[in-house]
């Protein structure tokens, strides 16, 4: 099947907008060239800031700290003159309103470039200027007009709801005396608020913004000079010559095109825009409802930023704030991003069997071969980005700027073997062209960037409010009372806060605020509850349901952009994506107790790739038993069946602490006993709540002995129970007590633990997990149709 070419068009009105089609006779062409060139000015500076020229000529080297300011520049100018005051563009040029603010936000950032040696040396110390015998504090004035007018452009580009979280960290900054004790704090001046938040490197300024200069520019430029030159489509035409003709075709074809296309776009309502105008109304034909065909698309759009390589541009940020490098991010994520899209495509496939449909007819669809040679130039500018970023280890900013080198190699070789050049006004002809291409992609990497970068900007706002204030020490005993210490309280609220800013946030600004206030909440709790959490394992949790957003009613972006395409109503496609998206959601949960599944603690290659199998097999068992459908409907007991065969495959240790628990709970008191024996290699967790101005803390003490008596050991008084709580009123110095943490006169210990030896290992839970998922399998293949359907949908060939 022919996938139409949307290319062409009026060429002027296409670049000066960003390669979105424009009419010229309804708006100002002169408007938009100018923000065109803008735009294509920032991406020019993007690439040599990434280029080794600087370097190499000696000039136009930039630090940091002037790098981001003109960053958050052009982001700012482009901002004011695409979003007008009134929301609408107009045909009548820029407003002075709008040209005065553009002018003003240039100049509060330039400051920083220009006067940067002198902010530099003075320390924090902001710049007061004696005029007409008068202090007028110059530079609070510069850094109050640039955080009013930042949150003015966040307002503009991304809506109200992270301008009030802005607002809302701002006012506690400043008055933090007058808060609740939990959270109180000194408070800040107005003047020192402005000079942290605008004048240093950790706050606006701080890593969100810095990764956004260094590598998540050239990665949005990449996808934006791929979709223009043709990629898009070419992995649309794929994947419907793959799995076109198989039930639900077009279904599949949608998922595995978005899957392709988000990997590298990492934004879920373009994805949505790019293939679901084609692959929408085709599942539409083959008799898929348009709610479901609606809902289809936005989850393989929405599953698209946690597909590795760029997830969403999350996947730098991630690496930056936890101090990983990007490969290890990618690794970790690559296993639940593939597992996802494999369950996906299976829900895909059962729709399509509860529906009674067909595929495509093959005589409609072009041939697979020949479909992948047409293209696969388009595959070597993302060969190269995964070698030099997973083989040779470059950074991702120069992977990526050589890989951008790349595709601009071929979108000109694209254009010259289209035009079959045998003059030189042909040759001049399709040089033209190709260079209008590149052009067209700049300006629209550019465009594309103005929304992540004031985000992040912004976001950075509420991580210097945090910073500043302690409010991330203090944040620990407000979830701890929240949640009362529970670990599966504490991630379900975490879940939901997730969700509910995702619904006003872009997906990398919810990520940024959420791990900024609850990711070392998480890994402090998980800790008193006897899990280790690994830093990723948080903030790929905090991520994904982010993420989720987008597809989770009322707003529900994605799934807007689908129903109108589809004529759906958007909550009800929303309502259906979320359904989908039910095992997206459990994985999180999933890696958060068996971190495996990022390949932490991962022995070899084979340990690598059972760990796979196995969680493929589990996220398959999941969606039937959210679809109630394998081969035919399910039986009660074969849905208890799977529900048994997915706790076994995702989580084995849980099932074998049933059978064989890793410790078991002895009596306090024994603790006391001076020939209570302690065998070696015996490890004691000691449960204990701290007492605190800010209520109770809870903490887990793990102590390894070596052999003799516990007391010996531990060096541990404790006196009479109060409310089942035993105070420590005497810690031997340099007992395993004292060594573990454990302090007189400040915890209570409620509880004991000694490891039980010759625990099973866990992998034996996945044979009770196969003969459970056999049971069902085999009750379903009996009852599975043996005749095919005479009301199966045929397709009428076009």
């Amino acid at each position: 099947m022919k996938i139409p070419d949307n290319s062409k068009g009026d060429r002027i009105s296409e670049f000066c907008v960003g390669g979105q089609s424009a009419n010229p006779g309804n708006q100002d062409r002169s408007k938009f060239l100018f923000i065109s060139l803008i735009a294509f000015s920032w991406s020019l500076f993007q690439l040599w800031l990434a280029s080794p020229l600087p370097f190499i000529l000696g000039i136009g080297i930039f630090s940091e700290m002037p790098a981001r300011a003109i960053h958050l520049s052009f982001a700012l100018l482009l901002c004011f003159l695409m979003f007008p005051i009134g929301g609408k563009a107009t045909s009548r040029g820029f407003s002075i309103f709008d040209l005065a603010l553009a002018l003003l936000s240039v100049s509060a950032t330039f400051y920083l470039v220009v006067f940067q040696e002198d902010i530099t040396g003075r320390v924090g110390v902001l710049w007061v200027s004696e005029l007409f015998g008068t202090l007028v504090p110059v530079e609070a004035v510069v850094g109050g007009i640039g955080v009013i007018l930042l949150l003015e452009a966040t307002r503009r580009a991304i809506g109200p709801p992270l301008v009030i979280i802005c607002y809302v960290f701002i006012v506690f900054s400043l008055f933090g005396q007058s808060m609740p004790d939990l959270i109180a704090h000194k408070g800040l001046s107005l003047e020192r608020l402005i000079g942290y938040q605008w004048f240093t490197g950790e706050a606006i300024f701080g890593i969100p913004i810095d990764v956004s200069v260094s590598f998540v520019f050239l990665f949005v430029l990449f996808g934006a000079l791929l979709d223009r030159a043709g990629a898009g489509k070419y992995f649309l035409d794929l994947a419907f010559s793959m799995v076109g003709q198989y039930r639900g075709g077009p279904a599949k074809a949608a998922i595995l095109a978005s899957g392709m296309n988000g990997a590298i776009s990492g934004s879920s309502v373009a994805n949505v825009v790019t293939t679901g105008t084609f692959t929408i109304p085709v599942m539409r034909r083959i008799g898929i409802p348009a709610i479901k065909a609606g809902a289809i698309e936005v989850a393989a759009s929405t599953n698209g930023q946690i597909m590795p390589p760029i997830m969403g541009a999350a996947a730098f940020i991630i690496a930056e704030t936890i101090g990983i490098s990007y490969f290890d991010v990618v690794m970790a994520a690559l296993i639940p991003a593939l597992i996802s899209y494999f369950g996906l495509f299976y829900i895909s496939h059962l729709e399509a069997l509860k529906l009674g449909l067909q595929g495509l007819p093959r005589e409609t669809l072009n041939p697979f071969w020949s479909t992948l040679k047409k293209g696969l130039y388009f595959f070597i500018p993302v060969v190269v980005l995964v070698w030099l970023l997973m083989v040779e280890r470059w950074t991702p900013g120069s992977s990526v700027f050589y890989s951008n080198l790349v595709l601009m190699v071929i979108i000109l070789g694209r254009q010259f073997r289209r035009s079959s050049v045998t003059s030189l006004s042909e040759f001049k002809a399709a040089l033209s062209s190709g260079l209008t291409d590149i052009f067209a992609g700049l300006v629209a990497g550019a465009r594309n960037m103005v929304g992540i970068a004031v985000a992040v900007s912004a976001a950075g706002i509420v991580v210097g409010s945090v910073a500043s204030t302690g409010l991330n020490n203090a944040m620990v005993g407000v979830v701890e009372a929240a949640s009362g210490g529970n670990i599966y309280v504490l991630l379900f609220l975490t879940a939901a806060l997730c969700i509910v800013l995702g619904m006003g946030l872009p997906t990398t600004a919810n990520y940024l605020v959420v791990a900024t206030l609850l990711s070392g909440v998480l890994v402090e709790l998980g800790g008193a509850a006897g899990l280790v959490l690994p830093l990723i394992a948080v903030h790929l949790f905090v991520f994904y349901f982010g993420l989720l957003a987008d597809s989770t009613p009322p707003v529900c972006l994605a799934a807007y952009a689908a129903s109108a395409i589809s004529g759906a109503d958007p909550l009800r496609t929303g309502l259906q994506s979320f359904f989908y998206d039910i095992r997206t959601a459990i994985l999180p949960f999933v890696f958060i107790f068996n971190t495996e599944l990022l390949l932490i603690g991962v022995r070899s290659v084979w340990h690598g790739i059972s760990v796979f199998l196995v969680s493929l097999l589990a996220i398959l068992c999941f969606s039937s038993l959210t679809q109630w459908w394998l081969f035919s409907r399910l039986r009660v007991w074969e849905g208890v069946c799977l529900f048994l065969a997915i706790i076994s495959f995702f989580r084995p240790d849980f099932i074998m602490e049933q059978i064989h628990p890793e410790f078991s709970a002895i009596d306090i008191v024994r603790l006391q006993e001076k020939n209570f024996p302690a065998p070696a290699d015996q490890v004691f967790r000691i449960h204990v709540v701290r007492e605190t101005d800010y209520g109770d803390r809870y903490k887990l003490f793990r102590i390894q002995v070596g052999g003799g008596s516990s007391q010996e050991l531990f060096g541990l008084q404790l006196g009479k129970p109060k409310n089942d709580r035993y105070p420590v009123e005497d810690v031997s110095f340099n007992g395993g007590a004292y060594k573990a943490g454990i302090r007189a006169y400040q915890d209570f210990v409620t509880a004991v633990d000694m490891s039980n030896p010759g625990r099973p290992s866990k992998e034996w839970v996945y044979l009770f997990g196969f003969i459970c998922l056999g049971a069902a399998f085999c009750s379903q293949w009996r009852r599975k149709p043996r005749i095919a359907d005479p009301n199966l949908k045929a397709i009428k060939s076009d």
